[in-house]
């Protein structure tokens, strides 16, 4: 290349290109030189260098000129349009009805786009010049995006090693991934790059090829899979007959609303071949577990007799009410509510919702307890370390509160 000389005249150009300072400026801008600098040395107005860079609408006699395209070198071919993303052509029409006042929704009902598409799209590449107004200029968006899209990234959990051996530890000990986002949340306040989703902790571990997370961990989690697995329904247990049953829309309204303490939800988790069996209990306001332990068997009388057996050792003011579902181990529940005062009432059938605290314990203890696994060989300190464990985890619901705090300021304001 020659080399450049400043221009001697420094009057307006009109119809002339200044094609060598074009040139010779975006090759400044290239080498790491800031705007205004190589504004400077070639000569020219920073509102040039700016047209120049990000291209320019059509206005009154002047024509609309793409930019120069410094962010994606010049031997990567340009993307080609692919169905998810926006493509130069609408990016121009959505600058040209702009201008003409369009709603975003009418111009994302005539590019067959989401409202939503056209409106993020015109809030992240509007540009302004010296902190003016802002504007929406389509060949400097589509630049933008073209440098956004290439493939593939390092994750920031790959890249962090702090963050990644945070997340390890935490998975290690059972936590789940929203847990451990709320937790480098209260323990990183004014750092950003410890933040992340629980679904960034997600892909680390299912998506493959990113390596950000050693896949044993994926073992941790509440389901166990390597892999995301589309959600089925449950097959509905067929309920056996139960004599005088109430039913849950007898319950007493404060029940429903966990506002007071004392209201429990029961269900049993079975073994393999239904042989074994583990009851569990949990308190709808504190989400406080409490297993149950049956090495005889998870009949009538054997529910019966474990479930009195645990109410006689809570407190009055938490015996107000035990919610289960139609199963036949709670076919002696007079004979409970007889023996412990606690009245019973039954959920519909099929509608496991009505049970909600329960059903998502007992998604918590798979963890512990696998489907298809023989429960009895768990003794009753087994099963206190592993109510132990639940009821210190912090829960969202909760406020991050665990079950084990949000329970012992109950008894100590009851106490007071």
């Amino acid at each position: 290349m020659d080399d450049f000389e400043i221009r001697d005249s420094r009057r307006p150009q009109g119809p002339r290109k200044l094609t060598r300072e074009r040139r010779e400026y975006l090759r400044l801008v290239d080498q790491g030189i800031g705007y205004a600098e190589a504004c400077r040395i070639v000569g020219i107005n920073t509102r040039t260098g700016k047209r120049w860079r990000n291209g320019r609408n059509a206005s009154g006699r002047s024509r609309a000129a793409p930019p120069a395209n410094t962010v994606v070198p010049p031997c990567e071919p340009a993307p080609a349009r692919r169905t998810r993303h926006l493509n130069e052509d609408e990016r121009i029409h959505i600058a040209d009805r702009l201008r003409e006042k369009a709603t975003l929704r009418t111009i994302a009902a005539e590019l067959g786009r989401s409202p939503s598409t056209i409106s993020r799209e015109v809030r992240r590449n509007r540009t302004s010049a010296h902190g003016g107004p802002r504007y929406y200029r389509p060949h400097a968006a589509q630049r933008r995006a073209d440098s956004r899209r290439p493939r593939p990234k390092t994750g920031k959990i790959g890249s962090n090693p702090e963050l990644r051996d945070f997340i390890q530890d935490r998975l290690s000990r059972r936590w789940s991934p929203e847990q451990i986002c709320q937790a480098l949340r209260s323990t990183f306040l004014d750092r950003p790059e410890m933040h992340v989703v629980h679904e960034t902790v997600y892909q680390a571990l299912y998506v493959q090829g990113r390596g950000e997370l050693r896949r044993e961990l994926a073992r941790a989690l509440r389901t166990g899979r390597a892999r995301r697995k589309p959600r089925r329904h449950a097959n509905s247990r067929l309920p056996g007959p139960i004599r005088d049953m109430v039913m849950i829309s007898e319950r007493p309204a404060e029940a429903a609303d966990r506002a007071v303490p004392g209201h429990w939800e029961g269900d049993l988790i079975v073994g393999a071949n239904s042989r074994s069996a583990i009851g569990t209990l949990v308190e709808r306001a504190t989400r406080y577990v409490m297993l149950l332990h049956l090495p005889g068997g998870h009949s009538a009388a054997a529910v019966r007799n474990a479930l009195v057996d645990t109410a006689r050792t809570l407190p009055p003011h938490l015996k107000r009410s035990l919610t289960w579902d139609q199963g036949s181990e709670m076919a002696a529940h007079q004979a409970f509510t007889l023996a412990t005062d606690i009245p019973v009432f039954f959920c519909d059938p099929a509608s496991p919702w009505q049970r909600g605290s329960n059903e998502n314990t007992n998604g918590l203890l798979r963890q512990y307890f696998p489907k298809g696994t023989d429960l009895s060989r768990h003794s009753r300190e087994d099963l206190e370390a592993v109510a132990a464990e639940l009821n210190s985890r912090p829960r969202k619901t909760l406020g991050w509160d665990t079950p084990a705090e949000r329970l012992a300021k109950l008894l100590a304001a009851h106490s007071n």
